[in-house]
């Protein structure tokens, strides 16, 4: 019996610490914060930025879980506190999490996930970085200057003899293509093939398909001579991104908040794709890529001065009966 027991404890004991390793702890008492990305380059940008930013201007350790998945993986993530920041899109976040119908006016956006997700959810919202990857219809270049194509309006009619590639996700989002074909009239030769988003771009170049579905800040665009169609019928809501954080975080460490606010309205569209490209078309370092940014556009003199402005009040929200394990990272 006694060796029973003595056996369970340890079995016992055994588990706890493979529970807290699997957490992510490092030496006792020290918490990491963990910082995810979804599964393509302009995310893992965005999370390194997020991560780097901390280390700068917090001393907190941080663990990097890049290419977790899509979406509602990172969703269900930082829910369940495996992840403590991650960066989204606001039109994604009111669309696919949320399952509202798009609403097209930016601040109305933002306030609105803002308000749910700490109601819903508690999770904060931080300022949005400046710019907005809006889901782009692209065709190739050669395509478009051959039948002189500008809107998505306009390539209706050649689709019935095309053939489309969709990312997963955009495949059966409320703000994907069921609602975009019923929009515009879209019909295909084939149903569409999905695929990882990072291919539908090559795909799309080498004429495996006439037409999909990418991001507006994506680097790709212009490398392959792709055309983004103009949205003339304003179907898509706009994807200001933005980091979400745990608010049970930012409650321990407020200093969390104030680095991640100096970020905010920093990044432009234009700047978004300068960054994309460079890590991948011209395969520059993504960390070093990063690293430089920083230096030029959030320098060390900012911390100091606090030039970046006052930083927004992070409301306090109730536990609503969750117990936070202070050792769990």
């Amino acid at each position: 019996m006694r060796s029973a027991v003595r056996a369970t404890l340890l079995a016992t004991g055994i588990t706890t610490v493979v529970t807290l390793s699997s957490l992510g702890c490092g030496a006792w008492g020290e918490e990491h914060i963990v910082v995810a990305s979804k599964n393509f380059t302009e995310q893992t940008i965005l999370a390194e930025l997020v991560a780097q930013q901390l280390e700068r201007r917090t001393g907190l350790t941080v663990d990097r879980r890049f290419y977790l998945g899509g979406t509602f993986v990172c969703h269900r993530a930082i829910l369940s506190g495996e992840v403590d920041i991650y960066v989204e899109y606001t039109g994604t976040a009111l669309t696919a999490i949320l399952g509202q119908p798009p609403l097209h006016d930016r601040e109305a956006v933002y306030r609105a996930v803002k308000q749910e997700y700490a109601d819903r959810f508690e999770l904060v919202w931080g300022r949005p970085l400046g710019f907005n990857n809006t889901f782009a219809i692209l065709i190739r270049g050669s395509d478009a200057r051959r039948f002189g194509l500008e809107t998505i309006s306009q390539v209706a009619a050649y689709t019935p003899n095309w053939r489309a590639g969709f990312g997963y996700e955009f495949a059966e989002r409320q703000d994907g293509l069921p609602g975009l074909a019923a929009t515009y009239g879209l019909a295909f030769a084939a149903p569409p093939r999905t695929m990882d988003l990072g291919l539908t771009y090559r795909a799309l170049a080498d004429g495996q398909v006439d037409l999909i579905a990418g991001n507006s800040t994506d680097g790709l665009i212009e490398a392959l001579d792709l055309k983004q169609l103009e949205d003339d019928k304003s179907y898509f809501p706009p994807y200001e991104a933005a980091p979400i954080i745990r608010a049970d975080v930012l409650d321990r460490h407020p200093e969390v908040g104030a680095a991640l606010d100096e970020l905010g309205g920093r990044i432009s569209d234009e700047e978004m794709r300068r960054l994309n490209r460079l890590v991948d078309v011209e395969h520059r370092d993504m960390p070093l890529v990063v690293r430089e940014w920083l230096a030029v556009h959030v320098p060390d003199t900012d911390a100091a001065s606090g030039s970046n402005g006052p930083h927004e009040p992070r409301p306090r929200l109730a536990a609503k009966g969750r117990t936070v394990l202070q050792l769990k990272r």
